[in-house]
């Protein structure tokens, strides 16, 4: 018997515990140049993927805390990201393909 791929389940993510404590603390701060980067990455990370909607919903709800839309968040992401390397030091030169 086939199954409907609609029913699929959902997945684990295989970064799902450093981005929950990421996630912790976007819901707890203020949108820095910082957080507003992690946001977005976060927000283009998880929004396709078939799991983790615990973070999906808690990033919705940080867009609604420093009441943004996600059009306003790449907007900003984008200018923020061409003025300045708000990584640095943070192991910028690793690639994340998770």
């Amino acid at each position: 018997m086939a199954s409907n791929p609609s029913e699929s389940k959902d997945q684990q993510h295989p970064q799902y515990k450093s981005e929950r404590q990421l996630v912790n603390q976007l819901l707890s701060g203020e949108p820095t140049d910082l957080n507003l980067a992690e946001l977005a990455r976060l927000r283009i990370r998880f929004m396709s993927f078939p799991g983790a909607r615990d973070i999906q919903a808690d990033l919705d709800k940080v867009l609604q805390q420093w009441q943004l839309t996600e059009a306003n968040l790449f907007e900003k992401t984008r200018q923020i990201h061409q003025t300045q390397n708000v990584y640095r030091g943070r192991g910028s030169g690793r690639e994340d393909w998770s």
